[in-house]
């Protein structure tokens, strides 16, 4: 928003000053109250409204934002630095401490190697002042459950999935939409779809030979009307492009790897092939309502814990993902599934309805728009493919062939035990690590551990992260 030279930042106030990286939905309601209160604004930016806001309501006002952001505030007044963060860590922000002990932030984990000890994400739904980090907003915690019956449940469910792509929609920049044929990403692209007077620009990649979503994604496509792209990506890109992709991740998890380089390389088409700046995205459902491995859930309590735990975390995996292979390609990534108003929702309804009791993942979502002709059956009902097998099967085999090929088996021994946090346990997740360990040298703990279905439950105490290896995959790769 904002894209003449007026909105450029940092934004100044009175000897305060402000940067942001972030998306602030209905800033116009603000803007004017502000205005009321005698403040003046010089540009378009919905950036430009946080000092006034400041200077206000002091740091309530990071609870009144309906955003995803990472901003640094300089208080002329106190000559202190204020930090904050989305509650669900959308936009990145890292920091550490100096040899003197001054805290230094950043928006890439890179910019601070070197600089900084121990560098760390700066905890989601946080704000740093006066030495401390306070939490302003625990999304994952619902405090009290919603007794909605289905159909309500459900009706809410489709009406703040609509709104929070609608929000999403305005920009003064260019949108287009990453449409994997799965139903996380079908749904953002045909609720768009409708919304929108033109025909949307939809994107998916795939391996040339095997890739699943491919078909699925013209399916979708064929169905809402999208102009449709589809790029293929080789074995070789995908090898080649390994090094660079976990460089500017800043993680080792095989899982994240996995999923981030069809991500990457279609993202780095977009942008060398279109005029596209900003995108829409599938992420943080299945945070919400399930992966293949929660259908093993012991019980409604657990599916729940399990559930605000990823929350917690999405600021390591998924989300840091889309973020960083959608910003390193100058583009900005947006999220529906991550609106405050929605994921508030879904996290405070009884998990009893949220477990998998109906036979298919994602029930709750899949009846939300069951027969109003937003997508076709045959992806609304579809089975779950994880997104890393789903560009292709042969894409996860390829990255183990290639692994398996860099150590012998004595090697893979000896070189895994060196790390104590997070030790690699295939010769694909050693790769990874010392890949990052050339960029990142002892900074291992800035990713909790490896993204994996939950051990401690039955049919879970896997040794690969994919959805392939567990029993109930079935139909999901076909």
């Amino acid at each position: 928003m904002g894209l003449t030279p007026s909105g450029m930042q940092p934004f100044e106030l009175d000897g305060s000053m402000v940067v942001c990286n972030g998306e602030l939905y209905g800033f116009e309601k603000e803007r004017e109250k502000l205005k009321q209160k005698g403040y003046s604004f010089r540009s378009d930016s919905d950036c430009e409204i946080i000092l006034p806001m400041y200077f206000e309501y002091g740091t309530d006002m990071f609870s009144m934002l309906d955003a995803e952001f990472a901003c640094i505030i300089f208080d002329g007044r106190t000559k202190e630095f204020i930090a904050a963060r989305d509650p669900i860590g959308i936009r990145p922000l890292y920091y550490g401490y100096d040899a003197e002990g001054t805290i230094l932030f950043a928006s890439e984990a890179k910019n601070l190697v070197g600089l900084a000890g121990k560098i760390m994400p700066f905890p989601p739904g946080h704000y740093y002042k006066g030495g401390s980090f306070i939490r302003y907003c625990d999304i994952a915690s619902p405090g009290a459950v919603c007794r909605d019956d289905l159909e309500t449940a459900c009706s809410n469910i489709r009406e703040k999935l609509i709104a929070g792509v609608k929000k999403r929609l305005i920009s003064d920049a260019k949108v287009g939409f990453l449409l994997s044929g799965g139903l996380d990403s079908s749904l953002v692209c045909a609720i768009a779809a409708k919304e929108s007077a033109a025909p949307i620009e939809t994107f998916a990649i795939g391996m040339s030979e095997d890739a699943i979503d491919l078909k699925y994604a013209k399916q979708a496509a064929d169905h809402i009307g999208s102009h449709h792209t589809e790029v293929y990506m080789t074995p070789d890109e995908v090898i080649s492009s390994l090094e660079d992709v976990i460089h500017l991740l800043g993680t080792f998890d095989i899982t994240t790897v996995r999923a981030s380089m069809g991500m990457y390389l279609v993202c780095k088409a977009i942008h060398e092939r279109t005029d596209i700046r900003v995108i829409l995205t599938g992420e943080i459902s299945d945070e919400l309502f399930g992966y293949k491995y929660t259908d093993f859930a012991p019980s409604a309590a657990a599916f729940q814990a399990e559930a605000e735990k990823r929350v917690r975390e999405l600021h390591m995996y998924d989300v840091l993902r889309a973020d960083r292979c959608i910003s390193v390609n100058s583009l900005e990534a947006r999220v529906p599934f991550g609106d405050l108003d929605f994921v508030k929702y879904v996290m405070s309804l009884d998990p009893e309805m949220k477990l998998n009791k109906y036979g298919k993942g994602k029930y709750l979502l899949r009846h939300a728009f069951e027969g109003m002709d937003y997508l076709p059956d045959a992806i609304l009902w579809r089975e779950k493919a994880a997104f890393s097998d789903a560009v292709g099967h042969s894409m996860v085999d390829y990255l183990k062939e290639y692994a398996a090929k860099c150590y012998s088996d004595a090697e893979f021994e000896e070189k895994r035990v060196r790390y104590g946090h997070a030790r690699p346990f295939t010769k694909e997740s050693l790769l990874y690590r010392e890949i990052f360990e050339k960029y990142y040298p002892g900074q291992g703990e800035m990713i909790a551990d490896f993204w994996m279905p939950n051990k401690d439950w039955e049919g879970c105490n896997v040794d690969d992260p994919s959805a392939r290896v567990l029993s109930n995959y079935g139909e999901s790769g076909k």
